[in-house]
């Protein structure tokens, strides 16, 4: 096999991995840009116009993405069937070991991505929500019992490993709300205290998140509902509270729920140099990114024949994904309604919650990247053996393919809010209002809304502020 020919194989490999990397991120550049800035229907229509629900590496963020922004936008059939999607690619999700191995010789996104633990869950969350809103309870409690089954596997897949992602205690309350709008009190008072138990457990050592007072008053009414009273002075005790029941009567309930802000972004960070042997017995690593230049004498034992100077260059690369985030402008809001102020109270932190599903799993990380990069050296050093500028132009290849695997679901908010408002029956105007993270009361936003209640009817309302202070140097991978 001729010098030429293993040189052009080796140029043809790259481009096709590069082109295909690039036409990726190409549309999720774009689609993640029209997301952010509000426009919701540009942004489905890049995707719905792209390759990427037919291929099988990506398609996942497709149909969650797509379901997540068909949501917003109020279309619930069909981010229902996307997302029903979403969670039969996850469900039936199979080890690819041709593109596992492919991956070991290039980078990690030549597997199929499979989605985090916290993204899979947020399928639910999605599809508990539209059902909710079409009033269709019955199939929102088919999402709770998905979403218990879930909670358990990673329960299973982290067991005794109490600072793993293995317990969400939104989720638990997003049960108790379902639940407790079914009427089934029970049920929703298991899930309130599960909740409260992950808070303090937690979510609350980890994130600086406790229970929400808007929990803890569920929770208690709950149980008085259910006829648990131990268990509402046990917790009355506990929380410092006392309980007293007020019957809703002829009024009606809003559960409104507020999506602040959006996810992190997974990038990478990643250590890179250059090894540059020069004239004189000095070999030089060089890496310009941290303003790395280290040199160092060596015995060269073959003599300098004036080849091609691509010979004397060696190129390593190791890659690792990292989070970073997308900081909140709106540090927290209120619903107003008639000049009184209900406070929306943090439950989840998708933001913190991704960081550390990506942090628990870093080590195996580390071994998968180690091993990539000792398998290229191994290639590269053996094509030297036979040709020295082969070996050079595959190491120049290998640092190019380098790259950790930064895709993710970056539609999802940063944090979720959320309260439970008692009102007559009937059309009330409200408003919610947005303060920055400043807490400058004057730079509040306000957006109008309003609330068509039935007596004895829980009513669930959701808002999504997509604004957040984006670095302008982020890329949207």
């Amino acid at each position: 096999m001729s010098a030429r020919f293993l040189k052009g194989t080796v140029v043809l490999l790259v481009i096709l991995l590069l082109q295909s990397c690039f036409s990726f991120y190409e549309v999720n550049y774009t689609f993640n840009k029209n997301f952010e800035s509000g426009k919701l229907e540009a942004a489905l229509s890049v995707l719905e116009s792209s390759k990427m629900k037919k291929k099988e590496r990506v398609q996942l963020l497709y149909y969650m993405n797509a379901g997540a922004v068909s949501s917003i936008l109020g279309d619930y059939d069909k981010s229902n069937e996307k997302l029903e999607q979403a969670y039969l690619l996850a469900e039936d999700y199979r080890t690819n070991y041709l593109n596992e191995g492919l991956a070991l010789l290039t980078n990690p996104t030549m597997v199929t991505y499979k989605g985090e633990d916290h993204e899979l869950l947020y399928i639910h969350y999605y599809k508990a929500l539209n059902f909710i809103k079409q009033n269709n309870l019955e199939a929102a409690m088919v999402e709770c019992r998905r979403m218990q089954i879930k909670l358990n596997a990673l329960k299973d897949k982290y067991k005794d490993k109490n600072n793993k992602f293995s317990k969400d205690a939104f989720m638990h309350v997003l049960m108790g709300l379902i639940y407790d709008a079914f009427g089934d009190y029970n049920n929703a008072f298991i899930s309130y205290r599960n909740a409260h138990e992950v808070y303090e457990s937690f979510y609350g050592p980890e994130f600086g998140l406790y229970t929400p007072l808007q929990v803890k008053k569920d929770l208690l009414r709950t149980a008085y509902l259910t006829g648990f009273y131990d268990e509402v002075r046990q917790y009355e005790k506990k929380f410092s509270m006392t309980y007293e029941h007020e019957p809703i009567g002829d009024k009606g309930q809003v559960v409104f729920l507020w999506n602040n802000g959006l996810s992190p972004v997974k990038d990478e960070w990643s250590i890179n140099f250059t090894i540059v042997r020069g004239t004189g017995g000095v070999v030089t690593f060089v890496n310009d990114d941290l303003g790395l230049n280290f040199p160092f004498p060596y015995d060269k034992n073959e003599s300098d024949d004036g080849g091609d100077p691509l010979s004397d260059l060696e190129f390593i690369r190791i890659a690792f994904p990292k989070y970073e985030e997308r900081p909140l402008i709106y540090s927290g809001a209120d619903i107003i309604v008639k000049d009184k102020r209900y406070e929306l109270e943090r439950a989840e932190s998708i933001n913190d919650i991704a960081k550390l599903s990506l942090q628990q799993r870093m080590l195996k990380e580390l071994g998968k990247t180690l091993l990539r990069v000792a398998l290229k050296k191994a290639s590269e050093y053996s094509l030297r053996k036979e040709n020295e500028d082969l070996g050079a132009l595959l190491g120049a290849v290998n640092a190019l393919t380098e790259k950790a695997d930064t895709r993710n679901w970056q539609t999802l908010p940063h944090s979720i809010y959320y309260t439970r408002v008692v009102l007559p029956e009937g059309k009330h105007e409200a408003k919610l209002s947005a303060k920055s993270k400043d807490g400058n009361i004057a730079a509040r936003k306000e957006t109008p809304l309003q609330f068509d209640v039935q007596s004895n009817f829980t009513h669930f309302y959701s808002h999504y502020s997509l604004e957040s202070r984006q670095k302008s140097s982020y890329l949207y991978y």
